[in-house]
C-alpha cells in the first residue's frame, strides 16, 4: 500500500474490490496514480500470484509426458496446492486496498486537544494492526509458493526450467515488496512489543525464504548458460 497515508488523503480510485476486474493497462495505471490503492502490498500479492502461475505452468508443461511419468501424481499435488495460493494471493490484493481505508481515515482524524489525540491514537493503533496483518499474510503465502516453486523446478519439464526460474524470481520479489510494508506500518506502532514481534517474523521469513528463491534462480541462469 501507498504509505504516507499524507499523500493519500485524496478519495480512492475505484472500489477496493474491483481491482482485480481491471484490464492490465487499468490496474498499472491506477497502480502509478498518485491514489493511496493499489500499492506496493497490492502489488506484492500480485506479483506472488504471477509467480506461482509459472510455477503451475511448469506443472501443466511436464504432466502427460512419457519422460517425466514417475513424478507426474507428484506435479498434480504440486499444481492443486498452487492453486489455492494464487487465489489466496489474489484475494490479498483486493484485503490489502481494503485495510488500508481505515488507517488513511485515522491519518486523518483530528488531533487538537488531548482528547482527540488520545482517541486517534487508539484509532490508528487499530488500524495499522490491520495494515500489517495483510503483508504479513502475503509474506506466508509467498513462502508456500517458493517451497512449491523450488521443486517443481527440480522434477518440472527442464523445457519450462526458464519459467520456474522467473517464477521465483517474481516471489523474492514479493516476499520483499510485501516486508517493507510490514516495516513502514510497525514503525508507527505505540506497541513496541506487537512490533518487534512482527517486524522479527517478517525478518525470519525474509532470511529463509530468499535464499531459496535465490538459488532456484541461480540454478537456472546457471544451466541456461551452460547450455549455450
Amino acid at each position: 500500500m501507498k504509505m504516507q497515508a499524507e499523500r493519500g488523503s485524496g478519495r480512492m480510485k475505484g472500489n477496493a474490490m474491483d481491482f482485480l476486474s481491471m484490464s492490465c493497462d487499468e490496474f498499472t495505471e491506477a497502480l502509478a496514480s498518485k491514489e493511496p490503492v493499489p500499492g506496493g502490498g497490492g502489488a506484492s500479492a500480485l506479483v506472488g500470484a504471477l509467480g506461482i502461475a509459472l510455477g503451475n505452468m511448469v506443472g501443466n508443461l511436464t504432466v502427460g509426458k512419457k519422460k517425466y511419468a514417475a513424478v507426474e501424481a507428484r506435479i498434480y499435488e504440486l499444481m492443486a496446492e498452487a492453486d489455492l495460493i494464487q487465489k489466496e494471493l489474489l484475494s490479498l490484493v483486493r484485503r490489502d486496498a481494503e485495510v488500508f481505508q481505515p488507517l488513511a481515515e485515522a491519518y486523518r482524524l483530528p488531533h487538537s486537544t488531548p482528547e482527540e489525540q488520545e482517541k486517534k491514537d487508539l484509532v490508528m493503533e487499530k488500524a495499522l494492526k490491520r495494515a500489517c496483518d495483510v503483508p504479513v499474510q502475503i509474506m506466508e503465502t509467498v513462502c508456500r509458493a517458493i517451497d512449491l516453486i523450488a521443486e517443481f523446478s527440480s522434477i518440472g519439464s527442464r523445457m519450462a526450467v526458464s519459467d520456474a526460474g522467473a517464477a521465483a524470481a517474481f516471489s523474492a520479489g514479493a516476499l520483499r515488496g510485501a516486508s517493507l510494508n510490514v516495516f513502514i506500518n510497525t514503525r508507527s506502532m505505540k506497541d513496541r512489543k506487537l512490533a518487534e514481534e512482527l517486524n522479527r517474523k517478517a525478518e525470519e521469513m525474509l532470511d529463509q525464504y530468499l535464499p531459496k528463491a535465490d538459488e532456484v534462480f541461480l540454478q537456472v541462469r546457471k544451466s541456461l548458460q551452460a547450455a549455450v
